[in-house]
């Protein structure tokens, strides 16, 4: 049995936010990108923003579909190949001769992105100390909101300066500096010898795991469905220049700096209470950023806001699937972010289609809003059930 030491954990948690570092770079940076790269690859802007959706599908195929796979392998070595993988597809992007090259390249290196949060965050578990479970989570999945305050605009502006290229080079850089790390870092913790791949889909069909993931998938797109279509709400809503896009970028960013931790401790208090938290204080907060946008000072506020419930959702449906999964583990903590991923889908599409229906900059913050209520509602089935399977049987 593995003892975990405290130099071990955080040690081998520094190897991890790396990599999430690397990952949430790598995810975000083509929106910063889509010029350069159109003009790279001759398509137009709106044709190269596919290269998103083809990230975004790789995530939301490869996470159980890897995690499967991997379910019979220790989890050190599952997260090199993860990342090892993760390198070849940027290495691929930044050789993309052309728009189809560059789709499956996009699609392969998003295919790892939720098979590693889901890997890291066991491993961040089985080094943490009894009860820090939601913390240890929590500190895994600081490597995004990092990402977006530090990486983001660093690798943006690589981008800019150097050609589109040059950004997926600096990221393959992050990957290998994050397999060295990783094995020099990471202990070995043998695999559970039961653990199979028919076991983990086993444990996986549940109810309980299928109400999880609904509610990242439903609840969670309300975030997106507001976030997608910031730029333009500040310019025509709020009133500001473009040049103020990013200060609203980076307010998001260390929301979820603020909100990432927070989770952990709150998933140590409840995780069911933190994921209701979560799930209306972010309706809640898209209906005041709706009344609120045309001030500058209470949408950026809310903005913030946004980010902080975002962190606590992500981490604590982490920590829900991790109590719900029984011997489907591996499998369960990385579709989480299969699951978020379609929740990007969803909140995006539907506040596309309010937009075009004329409804305005606003709109797609009642969309989400009125899916975070849906979200709610699944996750209260979700409880329901679970004081069903816990009350006590009286004779």
């Amino acid at each position: 049995m593995f003892v975990p030491q405290p130099r071990h954990a955080l040690l081998a948690t520094i190897a991890l936010v790396v990599g999430g570092f690397a990952i949430g770079t790598t995810e975000f940076v083509t929106m910063g990108l889509l010029p350069e790269i159109a003009d790279g690859v001759s398509v137009s802007i709106p044709t190269a923003g596919h290269s998103i959706s083809a990230y975004a599908a790789g995530v939301v195929v490869g996470a159980p579909l890897l995690a499967i796979l991997g379910a019979t392998w220790p989890r050190k070595e599952l997260l090199i190949g993860l990342t090892v993988a993760f390198v070849i597809g940027n290495v691929m992007t930044a050789l993309a001769p052309d728009y189809g090259w560059l789709l499956v390249a996009r699609f392969i290196a998003g295919m790892p992105h939720g098979a590693f949060f889901g890997v890291a965050a066991l491993v961040a578990v089985d080094l943490a100390r009894a009860g820090q479970a939601g913390r240890a989570v929590s500190r895994v999945m600081l490597g995004i909101p990092i990402a977006n305050v530090a990486g983001v605009p660093g690798a943006t502006w690589l981008g800019q300066q150097f050609g589109w290229r040059s950004a997926y080079w600096l990221v393959a850089v992050l990957g290998v500096l994050t397999v060295g790390l990783l094995v020099a870092f990471v202990p070995h913790i043998e695999r559970n010898l039961e653990s199979t791949i028919k076991r983990e889909l086993r444990g996986f069909a549940t109810t309980q795991v299928a109400l999880t993931l609904l509610v990242g998938a439903i609840g969670f797109g309300g975030m997106f469905a507001m976030a997608s279509y910031i730029a333009p709400t500040v310019t025509d809503v709020t009133g500001l220049d473009a040049s103020a896009v990013p200060i609203f970028l980076l307010a998001a960013g260390l929301g979820g700096l603020v909100g990432t931790p927070l989770a952990g401790r709150l998933g140590e208090w409840s995780v069911l209470r933190s994921i209701t938290i979560g799930c209306v204080g972010m309706g809640a907060n898209l209906v005041a950023f709706a009344l609120t946008a045309q001030w500058w000072p209470t949408a950026i506020f809310f903005y913030f806001l946004s980010s902080v419930l975002a962190g606590i959702l992500v981490v604590n449906l982490q920590l829900r699937l991790m109590q719900v999964a029984g011997e489907a583990q591996t499998l369960a903590a990385a579709s989480n972010h299969a699951a978020l991923n379609t929740a990007n889908a969803l909140g995006a599409w539907l506040g596309g289609v309010v937009i075009a229906a004329g409804y305005g900059y606003t709109a797609p913050s009642w969309v989400g809003a009125g899916l975070s209520v849906l979200g709610a509602g699944v996750l209260g089935v979700s409880l329901l059930k679970h004081r069903a399977d816990t009350r006590p049987v009286t004779a």
